[in-house]
């Protein structure tokens, strides 16, 4: 791989992996066109985006980890590992199971349509409730089977998801919704890389230009910073709407191109 396509994946990566747009519709076209990413690439290039939003909540971390004698950090960080604990059981299952992900563009981009107009229904239906911070039960459980199906689903995005999932579940205040989903997302894409990195490495797969590959990592890191720190900023005045349609309208693209033949 090339300097110069390892700083567009990791620049499309930080910019589509926290954002409501699926990041793997993205990555596969760009892959379309800049050859076929390993398995590693794909896990180190998105631990850099990771980090990025680890980086941003770093103090909400910190509080809520060294602040775990208060009630309100202790039912916080225990509603966020059971999130974490249901996403991780069913994908180990799942796994197990044989479970693997499409490899042709056509469910991603149907899930791009779809999705898109299931964020409009459901900010539609989330602004009907009161204006709620807290992160219930109902919450924590209904976050966690988000990031399953959003796994499982490529082109529903695990942000998009995970967000509307709080919402409609009682946590309808956007910020509290996404900083939710965000912080569950970062252990369980941590762990998830790791558990895929880990399997790479055993089967003697990690064979990589490495120097490329820092360079997409950091590219990757420094993006998803931006993004993220945009995205927060942007939904304190906005709704999800602009991002649903830009689903709707690259889905479709990737559909008619896929009814074309000019992808496969």
């Amino acid at each position: 791989m090339d300097y110069l396509s390892a700083i567009i994946l990791g620049v499309i990566e930080g910019i589509t992996e926290f954002l409501p747009i699926s990041s793997t519709g993205h990555l596969i076209i760009a892959e379309h066109w800049l050859g076929e990413r390993s398995d590693t690439f794909n896990i180190v290039i998105q631990a850099g985006a990771i980090l990025a939003v680890t980086i941003i909540y770093w103090r909400r971390i910190f509080d809520l980890v060294l602040g775990w004698r208060r009630p309100e950090n202790r039912h916080y960080g225990i509603r966020l590992l059971l999130a974490f604990v249901i996403t991780g059981v069913l994908g180990f299952a799942a796994k197990k199971m044989g479970f693997t992900l499409p490899e042709n563009i056509l469910p991603i981009a149907i899930a791009l349509v779809v999705g898109g107009f299931w964020m409009i229904w459901a900010e539609q239906q989330a602004a009907k409730l009161p204006d709620s911070h807290k992160i219930t039960w109902l919450v924590a459980i209904v976050v966690g089977l988000a990031q399953f199906v959003a796994g499982v689903f490529p082109g529903t995005s695990r942000s998009a998801a995970t967000i509307f999932a709080a919402m409609l579940a009682g946590a309808s205040n956007r910020a509290a919704a996404t900083e939710f989903a965000f912080l569950v997302g970062i252990p369980t894409m941590y762990a998830a890389s790791a558990y895929e990195l880990y399997g790479q490495i055993k089967e003697g797969g990690a064979h990589e230009d490495w120097g490329a590959l820092g360079v997409a990592f950091v590219v990757s890191t420094v993006t998803a910073f931006i993004a993220v720190k945009w995205l927060l900023g942007y939904i304190q005045t906005h709704r999800f709407t602009a991002f649903a349609i830009y689903r709707i309208i690259f889905g479709a693209l990737l559909l008619g191109a896929v009814a074309l033949g000019w992808i496969a």
